[in-house]
């Protein structure tokens, strides 16, 4: 067990967490760079029953603390990372408003 730790903690493997970003059970977090908000990703507002946030990776520590190598990334935090949807190689995020919305839907049934 020591060694598989060991080797999570060589390879940079954490267990992300939405604690410093929000406040609510279920949470989708974009994650972007100034130089790219062409590719912002419109339709979160219009997602139900979860908190959405914006974060630019170009301030703070983002990019570092939550492992972002391509932008934009959303993530669904449900406490933990649940789903991380990522750009493809033009940077536009190919997830759907469906994609996403059906990650949400399947944390708030596995409930019941």
């Amino acid at each position: 067990m020591c060694a598989i730790f060991l080797v999570a903690m060589l390879m940079g493997i954490t267990a992300v967490s939405a604690q410093n970003l929000c406040d609510s059970d279920i949470c989708v977090v974009q994650f972007n760079a100034s130089w790219n908000s062409a590719n912002n990703v419109e339709y979160l507002d219009k997602l139900t029953d979860c908190d959405v946030m914006n974060v630019n990776i170009d301030e703070g520590e983002y990019q570092s603390e939550y492992g972002i190598v391509v932008v934009p990334t959303i993530v669904v935090f449900n406490g933990k990372e649940v789903k991380r949807f990522q750009a493809n190689i033009m940077m536009e995020m190919e997830a759907t408003k469906k994609d996403i919305q059906g990650v949400i839907d399947e944390i708030i049934y596995s409930d019941f």
